[in-house]
């Protein structure tokens, strides 16, 4: 796992950073992840100043059958409303002037450190997508893993889109189905605010070290404002409990029979997926959203071997501008390095 810098820059860290003719050295990224799924997702402007509210429907009128010269009662639709609120991601890169300075390249000294910045923030979003807790840590977004904790359907309604893998230690992963749309699933930001990853330079700054005395520094802003809105928990599928230690034994989880069941899982799906793609709910039809499957690279390498196997037909390596794409019934599937091999069993 990725350790996250908490200091300010040494001269020590000055002289890790240039090579034998005091240029800046190029930093091999060993800490760097592949989290696609910060691409991917859906980011729809928050109707609150903290976040967004959504209104559900969680009940259906109920009509009467009537006998001639026989009144019928009236009835009603019962709704409810859900606010999700932003995470604020936030920090400072403070560098010694002098520090800065020593080699003349004080713009790409700074900017190799702005480099690791953007990625450990990067880094952290993409963990709280998958694992944020607000119930646990109230500062931030909570993420999918504790929407769908269970498979007891008693405890939870989201609990009917939770596929177990059939792990029961704690080197468990899990694959996410999920569908981005403005009525599915998306991030937000709050309203009237800026989306995304701000970085603002500040330039040069009298900063105060821990004894309260005042050097000159170069201060960098960062700034990520964010949250997850689950707007329909139908649309989003996960399979928990994959043993990644037994991937390659005969107590492997079968992996193309899971993503099937998860198909199938959800109210509608694409034409290349299944064969439910239509509706009573007109805007169940108009509005789904792309479908895409994320898990780390440990599933992800698994499925691209079965997708090699001749007698497979549903898991395919296509290629889109240039690159080779692993989609499983059309749907493509994604690397997500946040998810973790550790996970706790879901019962």
């Amino acid at each position: 796992m990725a350790t996250l810098g908490t200091t300010a820059l040494t001269f020590a860290d000055w002289a890790k950073r240039v090579d034998d003719g005091y240029r800046i050295a190029s930093i091999i990224e060993m800490l760097s992840q592949t989290n696609e799924i910060l691409e991917d997702m859906l980011v729809v402007e928050g109707n609150l100043p903290t976040g967004h509210k959504t209104t559900v429907r969680t009940g259906l009128p109920q009509a009467t059958w009537r006998l001639l010269n026989t009144g019928v009662p009236n009835a009603k639709s019962t709704t409810a409303q859900i606010v999700e609120s932003v995470g604020n991601l936030e920090t400072y890169a403070v560098i010694d002037k002098d520090i800065a300075d020593l080699n003349g390249n004080t713009a790409e000294f700074r900017l190799s450190e702005v480099k690791a910045f953007l990625e450990g923030m990067s880094q952290q979003v993409a963990a709280m997508l998958i694992y944020g807790n607000q119930g646990v840590n109230p500062e931030r977004f909570t993420g999918l893993t504790p929407r769908y904790s269970t498979i007891n359907t008693a405890n939870s309604q989201t609990a009917n889109n939770v596929i177990s893998g059939g792990g029961t230690a704690s080197t468990n992963t899990s694959i996410w189905l999920v569908v981005w749309g403005d009525n599915t699933l998306h991030a937000t930001f709050p309203k009237g605010k800026i989306t995304g990853l701000q970085h603002r330079d500040m330039g040069e700054w009298p900063v105060a070290d821990s004894l309260g005395n005042t050097y000159q520094a170069y201060r960098d802003h960062f700034k990520w404002e964010i949250g997850l809105v689950l707007r329909d928990w139908r649309y989003t599928v996960r399979i928990p409990n994959i043993d990644v230690t037994l991937l390659t034994g005969v107590s492997a989880a079968n992996l193309i029979n899971l993503l099937i069941r998860a198909l199938y899982r959800m109210p509608t799906a694409p034409a290349s997926a299944t064969t439910i793609q239509t509706s009573d709910s007109p805007e169940v039809r108009a509005h789904m959203g792309r479908a895409v499957i994320y898990c780390n690279r440990i599933i992800r390498t698994y499925l691209d071997l079965q997708a090699m196997n001749k007698t497979n037909v549903l898991l395919r390596i296509e290629e889109f501008d240039g690159k080779p794409i692993t989609t499983f019934r059309g749907i493509p599937v994604r690397t997500c390095d946040a998810i973790l091999n550790n996970e706790a069993q879901v019962v």
